[in-house]
């Protein structure tokens, strides 16, 4: 486990932290999410590579979590993809960084050659979660580009905030495990990426990143909290 002393500042939903550390911007940008009704997912650039979403932790949302870990743990869920990057979060307030880490790398996305995103992704290969995350954990690089994007936010950050109730979580679409063991059609899954959780999990077919994202989002959280403070990004295709 990180140490207190390891604790990072909160980070907003910033993409300059993803430019900075090595996304070719080139080719992908983020874009809010204004709702959840087909006319404003409608809005967004189509296409969507994954979807963010940062939520207030309810004692609700934190124990379906504790229950739905349990079962898994239990009974199993839908297998998923084995080459899906998943990583344990064992960095305080390293949860907005782990959702822009997970999306990135589950996307096909353009790295700058030699960038710091594209060699901790190479690194990361044939490594456990926990391997991940001590070597994000160790890469002083992230930290520091981590601490400038959350500075650079609209909010205020200082000693006093450094705690916070507020969580980032992504979704990504991954093809089936079965796909590589058939010829046939490849099924989509949607593919949700928490840190804080025992591993990727399965949360059903995925036609369409966004409205499938939306719909979940819609069914689990917003219906388990009353708080305005759930917001959603997307990565879309293309220069911003």
């Amino acid at each position: 486990m990180s140490k207190e002393t390891d604790r990072w500042i909160p980070l907003e939903s910033n993409p300059e932290w993803a430019y900075a550390a090595g996304l070719n911007k080139s080719q992908a940008h983020f874009e809010d999410v204004y709702g959840l009704d087909d006319e404003l997912l409608a809005m967004v650039t189509p296409g969507a590579k994954a979807v963010f979403l940062c939520f207030p932790c309810t004692e609700t949302i934190d124990n379906k979590a504790k229950e739905e870990d349990a079962m898994i743990r239990e009974t199993g869920q839908q297998p998923v993809d084995p080459t899906v990057l998943w990583m344990k979060q064992t960095i305080p307030n390293a949860c907005g960084t782990m959702a822009l880490i997970h999306a990135l790398s589950n996307s096909d996305v353009t790295f700058i050659p030699e960038s710091p995103l594209a060699k901790f992704i190479d690194e990361c290969k044939g490594k456990t979660p926990l391997e991940r995350s001590a070597l994000l954990a160790t890469t002083q690089l992230f930290a520091s580009i981590h601490s400038s994007a959350a500075t650079t936010g609209q909010t205020d950050v200082s000693k006093a905030n450094m705690e916070t109730n507020l969580h980032f979580t992504a979704f990504v679409r991954a093809p089936a495990a079965s796909a590589r063991e058939t010829a046939e059609d490849v099924e989509w899954r949607l593919i949700e990426l928490d840190g804080r959780r025992e591993g990727p999990i399965d949360r059903g077919k995925c036609n369409d990143l966004l409205k499938d994202a939306a719909e979940y989002v819609r069914r689990f959280y917003v219906q388990h909290t009353n708080s305005v403070q759930l917001n959603m990004m997307a990565l879309c295709p293309g220069p911003d």
